[in-house]
């Protein structure tokens, strides 16, 4: 009766009020169970701490406090490296480091900086979840990666077809821009344009400069009358004297002196730099004898051919030019700015471009058959590839205002490109030719000279001024037609769309190509009367 009644009434009744810790089965009344973990202490280990590793420990420990947790540390120090595991209960710190992942199901190792070794920690709920460990592997690094990249995808597409439709968008204007000159073959000895050293008359100086020792002494030279005056120098006609020291006889010879003050070394310098270069000789570019510091004047000398017509600009203002005229300036002016830009020499050799960046028609001068010197190098610029954007926005914003490019007022000059201080010169070069073809009597009406002028009635900066200029009224003849047309390209508002100076150059050949055949076709050719 005693068994009876054990059985069927207390032993469900024990039952129900207690449970083995190894159950897992929820009772009726919640009582927490405690952890059952790995429990070892420091013990050597050969888990190198990547991928998975299993603890070598072989104690399995219930945990003293009901709130402990499974811990495992591993740590490598030199060649020692040691596995810990343990109870911990993750409201207190542990080594001085708080448990964070203590929830998970399994053991994802943790790595802690500042313990001068190698240090991963990990933390877990669960029985013996301790027993094995995961080290971060660089496969997770991977997937991030390849998540980023493939987010980035579509963004990276937009930006490649944005680029590739800029590039193309800029290939077809300078297409564009290029359709409208013939194709221009290469620069070759034979051109007509090949590198002189001018020797006709008052016109040229010899060589007889290039013959005195300068390291030594300063060549014997006599000012004789002021020509010239700018912002940075005078300009002297002068006689050089042939010391007796060079040659027995004894001579004089007229030459250009342009004289700068001691406090505008820099302009005398940049002058001298681009003119001493041998590679910018051309008979289109003022040829220059040599330079000379002149300490007891306290001056800086250049020494250059003197062209007795003077500047271009005086000569329009005193004289209205025949149509031949006008392609005789307009050639020369044209080859000599596409000489300066051009990176070889006549014969092939490769030269630095050079941008004169003050193209106006003061600085151009002129020989006797009217053919145009570029003179006046004092703000030009050598386009060496080697020039960083710094530097060259750094040479500044020089130039005449009234021959500006518009960018160039704008202060928006493309610095990443060394073409754009090309096509700069391209639209000054266009406002000089601008003024020869208004004082042609080709085109009929001749108007008075007068310089491009920016319209002044409503200007007060400088970054405001815009020009005004139009070509003039012109008769239908297909040569003066072509020069209008190529002065218009040449000034256009976009710099990429503009022709090169090689380009206008090959134009006027074109011309006087074209003019000396219809003087051919209108000589009148008589047949004897006996071969009727």
């Amino acid at each position: 009766i005693f068994l009876f009644f054990f059985f069927f009434f207390w032993w469900p009744y024990y039952s129900f009020l207690g449970y083995n810790p190894r159950l897992q089965c929820k009772s009726y009344f919640p009582m927490k169970i405690r952890a059952l973990c790995k429990f070892c202490d420091l013990e050597p280990t050969s888990c190198m701490g990547k991928g998975t590793c299993e603890v070598e420990c072989n104690k399995t420990a219930i945990c003293e406090h009901d709130d402990d947790v499974c811990v495992t540390i591993w740590r490598k120090k030199d060649d020692n490296v040691t596995m810990e595991t343990l109870c911990h209960n993750p409201a207190h710190q542990l080594y001085g480091l708080t448990l964070q992942d203590y929830k998970n199901g399994q053991c994802e190792m943790t790595p802690i900086s500042g313990r001068n070794s190698d240090f991963f920690i990990c933390s877990c709920s669960g029985e013996e979840c301790n027993l094995k460990v995961f080290f971060p592997s660089s496969e997770l690094f991977a997937i991030v990666v390849a998540v980023v990249l493939v987010s980035l995808l579509p963004l990276l597409f937009m930006a490649i077809v944005f680029v590739a439709s800029f590039y193309c968008y800029r290939v077809f204007r300078q297409h564009q821009a290029h359709l409208r000159c013939k194709k221009c073959p290469p620069l070759d000895c034979s051109d007509a344009r090949a590198i002189m050293i001018d020797d006709e008359g008052s016109d040229s100086s010899s060589t007889l400069a290039n013959n005195i020792n300068h390291n030594t002494e300063l060549l014997p030279i006599e000012l004789d009358v002021l020509v010239g005056k700018g912002r940075f120098a005078e300009v002297y006609k002068a006689k050089l004297k042939q010391g007796s020291s060079v040659r027995e006889e004894q001579g004089f010879e007229t030459v250009a002196i342009k004289i700068f003050p001691y406090d505008e070394y820099a302009s005398w310098k940049n002058e001298k730099e681009v003119f001493s270069d041998a590679d910018l000789r051309h008979e289109n570019v003022l040829h220059f004898l040599t330079a000379e510091e002149r300490k007891v004047q306290r001056q800086y000398w250049l020494i250059t051919a003197y062209l007795p017509l003077g500047n271009l600009q005086e000569y329009l203002v005193h004289h209205v030019i025949s149509w031949h005229d006008l392609l005789v300036m307009g050639s020369s002016l044209s080859w000599g700015v596409a000489h300066l830009h051009s990176d070889q020499t006549t014969c092939g050799r490769p030269k630095v471009p050079i941008a004169h960046r003050d193209i106006k028609s003061s600085n151009v001068l002129l020989k006797k058959d009217l053919s145009c010197c570029v003179c006046d190098f004092g703000l030009a610029l050598r386009l060496d590839h080697s020039l960083s954007v710094d530097e060259l926005a750094n040479s500044g914003q020089v130039g005449t205002a009234r021959y500006m490019a518009p960018e160039v007022l704008e202060s928006r000059i493309n610095l990443e490109n060394i073409e754009s201080f090309k096509q700069a010169d391209v639209y000054s070069m266009a406002l000089v030719l601008w003024e020869i073809i208004s004082r042609c009597s080709a085109i009929g009406d001749v108007r008075p000279s007068v310089p491009p002028q920016p319209d002044v009635r409503y200007v007060e900066t400088i970054s405001s001024m815009k020009h005004v200029e139009h070509v003039p009224p012109v008769p239908p003849l297909q040569g003066i037609q072509t020069v209008c047309a190529s002065i218009e390209e040449c000034w256009d508002h976009d710099p990429e769309a503009r022709l090169t100076a090689h380009c206008v150059a090959e134009r006027f050949n074109d011309i006087e190509y074209l003019d000396k055949l219809s003087e051919c076709s209108d000589t009148e050719v008589k047949i004897p009367e006996d071969e009727k």
